[in-house]
């Protein structure tokens, strides 16, 4: 894990690329009971694996890179809750700008991961400019937007280890994880009427 606060990162102890899979499955393991989690892309097939949450919402279909943004306006209106973001680094660089509005904002209670295979995994594996050549680091991006709490993860251990720590720190945060593509598998489907589940949604966050 490399992780800062405002100071200097700490390097990681390992470069493999983790499960998607995984990192998703320790996070649903360690959610909050009021936590929502928004999910979009390749994240959200996997998320969509787990057991589901009325707090879950699934951005199927979507608009490519606005996760952050449909994150932090809900950040903004329940400052209670938790939000945390499973992001692709495709959606992530189509809306690099979020971050400093996220930074702008203060809200600290938003969490976004960025899941780095470096790939546009649902549309068939074409590399991400940049991403897939030059090795972006969203942790740093974020950084130099003003997020002062970020981390990076390449190992799963360290992940399981250390989500709690991620998830309790002060933020807003942005993770970056290296998370290793799977060619080949299908992107996400709808898991039903998007007009029926944003009523279900909003029931849960009333309650």
């Amino acid at each position: 894990m490399s992780a800062t606060t405002g100071a200097e990162a700490v390097p990681s102890a390992g470069t493999s690329r983790m499960s998607q899979l995984d990192v998703l499955t320790t996070l649903h393991d360690r959610r909050g009971a009021r936590d929502v989690v928004i999910t979009t892309m390749t994240p959200a097939r996997d998320w969509m694996t787990l057991a589901p949450h009325p707090l879950d919402l699934v951005f199927v279909p979507s608009a490519m890179g606005h996760a952050t943004s449909i994150g932090l306006g809900l950040a903004l209106a329940q400052p209670e809750r938790r939000v945390i973001v499973c992001n692709g680094d495709g959606s992530m660089v189509m809306n690099l700008g979020s971050l400093a509005s996220i930074a702008e904002s203060g809200a600290t209670n938003l969490v976004v991961l960025v899941f780095v295979n470096g790939v546009y995994e649902v549309t068939g594996s074409q590399r991400v400019p940049a991403v897939a050549s030059h090795g972006v680091d969203f942790a740093a991006i974020a950084r130099g937007c003003g997020i002062r709490s970020t981390f990076t993860f390449s190992n799963l251990a360290e992940w399981r280890r250390d989500v709690d720590a991620v998830l309790h720190a002060v933020g807003p945060t942005v993770v970056h994880l290296d998370v290793a593509g799977v060619p080949g598998k299908p992107g996400p489907r709808s898991p039903g009427p998007a007009g029926e589940r944003a009523r279900r949604f909003m029931e849960a966050l009333a309650r």
